[in-house]
């Protein structure tokens, strides 16, 4: 994993993963807090039940069709931080999304590799530039059902419409107030999502990325706080997910695509990773086309 190896990395420990990413890269995580009272609704009233605000929030974002997409996945550990940056878009109603993803300097002071361009899809992550020996024109096909925490932080990025449909198992939920993402009027919610319960109510095509997720993390539950603008869109999302930095035991530590073979039970310290999604610029064009079988790498992946 991108996220795992990195904390080995900043820990001392020689061992690494097979296909993870090179790197890992580091991006500002930007709050919007409940400070001002913007104009417009949003700003006035909670906009209804919180709980069905959120049970909606994918549906709304599949009625927009499509969206530019930033992220940023930090990680504290030891008392560093790191963060990963990405840009795209994404196209909700096909479940498909292109980001470039940014990865940190080597702790070593090594300069970072060039950006990762990431394909998000149902079930798979393709990336390409990925280093670790695979040819630069070449995509890599992870099987995001195999991974232990279902690609939620993988990848160093969480898929933003997955992002959205967690929040069908929100729970505890309050409205915090009104606030103001990069200038829109939103609602504030907070709460926790139950995992498990996400993963009942997914659409069959997430169903089992959100099933592997459940058994994947110290918690079954994650903290979030969402962003709704007036038309129930989310404009911004964050959760709190917690991973345990052990290995796998019962499982390999990777394979050619870089997925955990197993996911058995796990030790070591807890980690804490802060993913952020930022959505705007509804309706513009994402015409991301995914990988041919041809342009895949099926070779040997080295070691880091």
């Amino acid at each position: 994993m991108v996220v795992q190896q990195l904390e080995r990395r900043r820990s001392g420990r020689s061992r690494r993963f097979l296909a993870a990413p090179v790197g890992a890269g580091l991006a500002c995580l930007v709050l919007a807090t409940a400070g001002c009272s913007p104009g417009g609704a949003a700003a006035d009233d909670a906009g209804g039940d919180p709980h069905q605000a959120l049970q909606h929030a994918a549906d709304e974002l599949v009625r927009a069709g499509t969206a530019r997409a930033r992220t940023s996945m930090e990680m504290a550990s030891g008392g560093t931080r790191v963060t990963i940056r990405g840009s795209g878009t994404y196209d909700f109603v096909r479940r498909v999304g292109e980001l470039r993803v940014q990865l940190p300097q080597d702790p070593a002071g090594v300069e970072p590799q060039g950006p990762i361009t990431e394909m998000l899809a149902p079930g798979a992550l393709y990336m390409k530039n990925r280093g670790a020996g695979v040819p630069a024109d070449k995509w890599v096909r992870i099987d995001t059902t195999t991974l232990s925490d279902g690609n939620l932080v993988t990848g160093g990025a969480t898929d933003p419409l997955t992002a959205a449909e967690l929040l069908r198992g929100a729970r505890s939920v309050e409205y915090a107030g009104p606030a103001e993402v990069e200038g829109v009027a939103v609602r504030h919610y907070r709460g926790v999502v139950d995992l498990a319960r996400a993963a009942e109510l997914a659409p069959k095509e997430n169903r089992a990325v959100l099933r592997a997720a459940v058994k994947g993390f110290t918690k079954d539950t994650v903290p979030f706080d969402a962003y709704l603008d007036d038309e129930g869109r989310l404009r911004k999302i964050r959760h709190e997910f917690s991973f345990a930095n052990g290995q796998t035991e019962g499982g390999s530590s990777g394979g050619a695509s870089g997925a955990p073979a197993g996911s058995g039970s796990r030790s070591g310290k807890a980690v804490a990773v802060m993913s952020t999604t930022w959505l705007d610029a509804f309706g513009t064009k994402a015409a991301a086309k995914l990988p041919e079988s041809g342009d895949i790498y099926a070779g040997r992946i080295a070691q880091g």
